[in-house]
């Protein structure tokens, strides 16, 4: 398979992360869901294997080559560190709402603009780190606005120190991506991912297996299915943008995160929630514009 050429439209590839981002985010809400029931660790397993068995198939009816070396490399490297980064963030889920644990997240897109240019050498624009700062001014907005009641308890404490766990990984993942959607397409990357996450989670079984209950059946279903289109979105945006382009649109993911919780948890959306997204949504549209005007507009052919 030809690896993807990163000439595409840049509109195109904004428009497929932001849609990644979405399908992630309604992902978050299921494995919530899933993580109550039977525990963080084997609502994650499960997404994992669900996730490969969806997409593995679909990748060997192409008859692919199978990975060389340096890019197998890639996909154990990113496999297992996403496998402990899910891992901290849903249980992380358990601890915190929603959105909140969205919100405090968004310090990883940040780091990995920073890590763009330390491990890929990519030029930091001033517009994108004005874009990512205006972003994580929004976050603090609304993370200010949730936490100003001053309760802060013992899961609290430690679902915000998951979550920065998680955010430390998800940062240097930003990377890999960068990375991986250079030599590989979107079907090899998504099922190396899940596949590789899963299969290092199984190692621990013997000490945090829990049996799930059959009610979870239908939640690890849609976060398999959600993980998939995800995965393959934002691999393919990769492939086609910028990390420091394509960082500020997982800012959208409290939007969506706000939706959802409300939705799934009856979690309300308070004013500084929606002056932060407003902040956010704004990081977002700045980057998209500096984007495209710099960028070439050409099309693979």
């Amino acid at each position: 398979m030809q690896a993807p050429s990163a000439s595409h439209s840049p509109i195109a590839a904004l428009f497929a992360a932001f849609a990644g981002v979405g399908f992630l985010s309604l992902m978050d809400a299921f494995m919530k869901d899933a993580a109550l029931e039977a525990g963080a660790y084997t609502a994650t397993v499960l997404r994992s294997l669900a996730a490969t068995a969806i997409i593995a198939p679909i990748w060997l009816v192409r008859r692919p080559k199978w990975p060389s070396r340096p890019v197998m490399k890639l996909h154990l490297e990113r496999g297992i560190i996403s496998a402990f980064m899910a891992l901290s963030f849903f249980f992380a889920l358990t601890k915190l709402p929603l959105a909140e644990a969205i919100a405090l997240s968004f310090v990883a897109p940040l780091l990995a603009l920073y890590l763009a240019r330390i491990l890929l050498g990519e030029e930091i624009k001033r517009a994108a780190v004005f874009a990512s700062l205006l972003g994580f001014a929004g976050t603090l907005v609304i993370i200010g606005g949730r936490m100003g009641d001053g309760s802060f308890d013992e899961d609290a404490a430690l679902g915000m120190t998951s979550l920065l766990f998680s955010a430390l990984l998800y940062a240097y993942n930003f990377v890999v991506i960068r990375r991986q959607s250079q030599v590989a397409g979107p079907l090899e990357i998504a099922t190396f991912h899940s596949g590789i996450g899963g299969l290092v989670l199984l190692l621990f079984a013997p000490f945090l297996w829990i049996s799930p209950p059959t009610a979870i059946a239908s939640d690890i279903a849609a976060a398999g299915l959600l993980t998939v289109l995800g995965a393959m979105a934002i691999a393919w945006a990769y492939a086609r943008a910028e990390a420091q382009a394509l960082v500020p649109i997982e800012y959208s993911g409290f939007a969506w995160a706000s939706i959802f919780g409300w939705l799934f948890f009856g979690e309300s959306v308070t004013l500084t929630t929606l002056a932060g997204t407003a902040l956010i949504v704004s990081g977002c549209w700045i980057v998209a514009r500096a984007s495209s005007a710099k960028q070439p507009q050409t099309e693979p052919a």
